[in-house]
C-alpha cells in the first residue's frame, strides 16, 4: 500500500452539485467543505482548480477520491444528469480514484454516528452480527444501490445497478398504477420509475389515472410540500414509502446484509417522519418465509449532510494503509 501525503482532496460530484473536502490529518474528516453549481464551470478541472484555490491556497493534494453520480470506468466516467465527461486524469492529481456514489456511500457506512442516523425499525445498528454485510440505497434523482462487504481489516464496497428491478408492487393498487402508467405510454417500469425524485412525480400521477380524476403533474418537492393538505399527494407519499420497503427487503435478501441497511438519497430526509409513521418497517419484513431473517436487520436513514465525502476518505485511508473499522 502507498502512505499518501496530506491534504487528501475528496469529492462528491452530482448532477447539480459538485461537493469538495480536504482531509488534512490522520484519522480527520473532510474539512473545508464548498458546494459548487456543476452548471457554472466547463468540466471538471475547472470546478476543481477553483476549489483548490479558494480553499486549499492553491496547493496540488498528492492524492484524491471523487464520488461520481454516473458510469465510471477506470478513470474514465460521465455524470449521468450533466455534461461533465472525459478522464479524472485531467485534474492533475498523481493518484486518484473514482468511485460511483454510492459505492462511497457504502463506505461511509462504519464511520457513521448515532447523530448521523435515524432509526427506522429493528435492532439497533450494526445490529446482533456486527462485521456483516451492509447496503445501502437511496432514492434522488435516480434510485442507487450499493453494499458493502468485509474484507480483512477493511471493506470492500460493491456497485451494482439495482434501481432498475422491476417495480416491487405487492397491492392491488400499486399493480393497477403501474398498469395505467403502462397502459398510457409508459411501456418499460423498473423500480427506479416509481422510486426517486422523478418517480414520486410519476406515482402521484398513477394514482390519478387509477382514480380518474385530473391531477397537475407535480415536481417532487410541490408533493412533499402538499402532502399534509392535499389526499392525492398524501398518498403518493404512502405507496412511495411502502415501496420502498418492499425494495429495500429485497435488496437485504439478495445481498445477505445482516449488518445493516441504510437509506440515502435526496428525497428521504426531506420526509423522516412520513417513512417512520409509515408502512416501510411492515414491508420490509414481509416476506412470510425468511421474516425472522429480516427482523433482525436494522434499517436506518442517514441524516449527515456529506455522507458520500466521509465515504472518499474512507477509501483513501483503506489504500493508504491506515485502516481504520
Amino acid at each position: 500500500m502507498t502512505e499518501f501525503a496530506y491534504p487528501w482532496l475528496v469529492a462528491d460530484i452530482g448532477g447539480t452539485n459538485a461537493r469538495f473536502g480536504l482531509v488534512t490529518e490522520p484519522g480527520g474528516h473532510p474539512c473545508h467543505v464548498a458546494v459548487l453549481p456543476v452548471a457554472e464551470y466547463d468540466d471538471m478541472p475547472a470546478a476543481v482548480a477553483d476549489y483548490l484555490a479558494g480553499h486549499a491556497g492553491g496547493l496540488l493534494p498528492a492524492a484524491a477520491c471523487f464520488a461520481i453520480a454516473g458510469p465510471v470506468d477506470g478513470d474514465l466516467y460521465h455524470l449521468t444528469n450533466a455534461g461533465w465527461a472525459g478522464s479524472v486524469r485531467d485534474v492533475g492529481i498523481r493518484d486518484i480514484t473514482l468511485l460511483n456514489d454510492f459505492e462511497a456511500l457504502a463506505l461511509s457506512l462504519p464511520h457513521l454516528g448515532k447523530a448521523d442516523l435515524v432509526p427506522l425499525g429493528g435492532p439497533a445498528p450494526p445490529g446482533p452480527r456486527p462485521g456483516s454485510v451492509k447496503a445501502v440505497l437511496g432514492p434522488g434523482t435516480g434510485l442507487g444501490v450499493a453494499g458493502l462487504v468485509p474484507a480483512g481489516q477493511g471493506w470492500v464496497p460493491v456497485a451494482c445497478e439495482g434501481g432498475h428491478v422491476t417495480p416491487p408492487v405487492v397491492t392491488e393498487r400499486e399493480t393497477a398504477v403501474v398498469a395505467a402508467l403502462r397502459a398510457e405510454g409508459a411501456t418499460y417500469l423498473d423500480a427506479e420509475e416509481l422510486l426517486s425524485g422523478p418517480g414520486l412525480t410519476r406515482l402521484h400521477h398513477g394514482l390519478a389515472l387509477v382514480d380518474g380524476v385530473r391531477a397537475d403533474r407535480l415536481p417532487a418537492a410541490e408533493i412533499v410540500t402538499r402532502a399534509d393538505a392535499d389526499r392525492l399527494c398524501g398518498e403518493t407519499l404512502e405507496v412511495f414509502c411502502a415501496l420502498l420497503g418492499s425494495f429495500a427487503g429485497n435488496v437485504a435478501l439478495t445481498l445477505g446484509a445482516r449488518g445493516g441497511v441504510y437509506l440515502g438519497g435526496g428525497v428521504l430526509p426531506r420526509i423522516v417522519a412520513r417513512v417512520r409513521a409509515s408502512e416501510f418497517r411492515a414491508r420490509f419484513e414481509d416476506a412470510p418465509p425468511l421474516g425472522d431473517y429480516l427482523r433482525d436487520i436494522p434499517t436506518s436513514l442517514i441524516v449527515d449532510a456529506q455522507p458520500a465525502l466521509t465515504g472518499a476518505a474512507a477509501w483513501l485511508v483503506q489504500r493508504s494503509g491506515r485502516i481504520v473499522r
